[in-house]
């Protein structure tokens, strides 16, 4: 995140101990928010009016993430859902085959550098990684004052539903009833009955291995865009960072054994030895494929393209790491790269906003000392 950037406003640096320099950072990062409040709340609402899903009484990218809220205890200054994680960094660098398919300059075959974040997901900052079903991967790619792609990928193959109506409802259906702490079952089968294909989210979440890292994880895009090569031609995508590690499968046994961190610490381990690595690989879609439906998984059977390679040499705490102020809008796309018509990813690029947004003025005004690694001041 940079100066450059038109999208977003520009990091907020980590708050020195000190509670003098505390104070004084914190008045500055809150009249620095004045403005941002406005920008990140405006491109919410750009991208939201442009996908038709709020104005009147529709739904909201505040009405999304408020729920999220009234799911469990508020943890200020942290991300409203994958709200555990570390930062990390690396480079990318394209193949002559993901230069034929996009003009983004990822795939110059120079390599590009590369900010990134791993997660679990659930809105718990100290979520146990042994719980947590899904695992997550954002990258920012390009540095300040270059054109910067940001993505944020999951371990699922599909999404749940195809509309953020259905996903608002889902996650009225997951509010903990106050008397039993968890959600109401009637309320839960009702959502299903009327969404048959979160039915086979669930089947995936109950079935598919876990992962013992996320080094070897895959992560993948799940909405679909389009990629424009240098004469024009478009073509729709979804592609996946495919690990270079083999797979290893953690077994229930070895789950209940594991650390509640034992995501980052392996992590940390395995980058004491060397880089790790994924290729990028794209999916071309073919002709009836949905792609305005994230619920909708495509073919094995259609046309990949390894485009590249991410390697990622450090990590840190996102406490006081790079990560922890970048917004990784899956709509802040390079030329070369544009959004599909998805409802879910332009609902996905407001709602992380909104988020943004709540947690920057929470840090600001001195609320997010757990998210930033601060000491409070008295």
């Amino acid at each position: 995140m940079n100066e450059s950037d038109p999208h977003r406003p520009s990091v907020v640096p980590p708050v020195d101990t000190s509670a003098a320099i505390a104070k004084r950072e914190r008045r500055r990062q809150l009249a620095a928010l004045a403005g941002i409040g406005a920008i990140a709340l405006g491109s919410a609402s750009a991208f939201a009016w442009t996908a038709g899903w709020i104005g009147g009484d529709r739904l909201t990218a505040q009405r999304i993430v408020g729920a999220m809220e009234a799911n469990g205890p508020a943890h200020p200054g942290f991300r409203r859902n994958h709200a555990k994680g570390v930062c990390v960094s690396g480079t990318f660098r394209g193949t002559p085959q993901g230069q034929a398919l996009s003009s983004a300059r990822a795939f110059s075959g120079t390599p590009v550098p590369v900010l990134g974040r791993f997660s679990i997901g659930g809105p718990n900052p100290h979520g146990a990684d042994n719980t947590a079903r899904v695992r997550s991967m954002a990258l920012q790619f390009g540095g300040p004052g270059e054109p910067q792609w940001r993505m944020a990928m999951n371990s699922f193959p599909f999404f749940a539903v195809a509309t953020p109506q259905a996903f608002h409802q889902q996650i009225l259906a997951k509010r903990p009833d106050p008397a039993t702490g968890k959600p109401d079952p009637v309320a839960m089968e009702a959502f299903l009955a009327a969404h048959p294909q979160a039915r086979e989210f669930g089947k995936w979440a109950k079935t598919a291995p876990w992962s013992d890292s996320w080094a070897n994880t895959q992560y993948n895009s799940v909405n679909a865009f389009r990629f424009i090569d240098a004469d024009g031609t478009e073509r729709f995508v979804r592609w996946s960072m495919q690990p270079r590690l083999p797979f290893h499968a953690l077994d229930a046994e070895e789950r209940e054994r594991a650390d509640a961190d034992f995501l980052a610490a392996d992590l940390h381990a395995r980058l004491a030895h060397g880089p790790v690595h994924w290729d990028m690989v794209v999916t071309l879609a073919a002709p009836g494929d949905a792609v305005d439906d994230p619920s909708q998984p495509w073919p094995d059977t259609r046309e990949q393209v390894v485009a590249g390679t991410l390697t990622l040499v450090h990590a840190e705490p996102q406490a006081t790491g790079e990560c922890r102020d970048v917004n990784f809008d899956p709509l802040i796309l390079p030329p070369g790269v544009a959004a599909s018509g998805d409802p879910i990813l332009a609902a996905r690029s407001a709602a992380y906003s909104q988020s943004f947004n709540r947690r920057q003025r929470e840090i600001a005004l001195g609320r997010g000392d757990a998210a930033t690694g601060t000491e409070p001041t008295r």
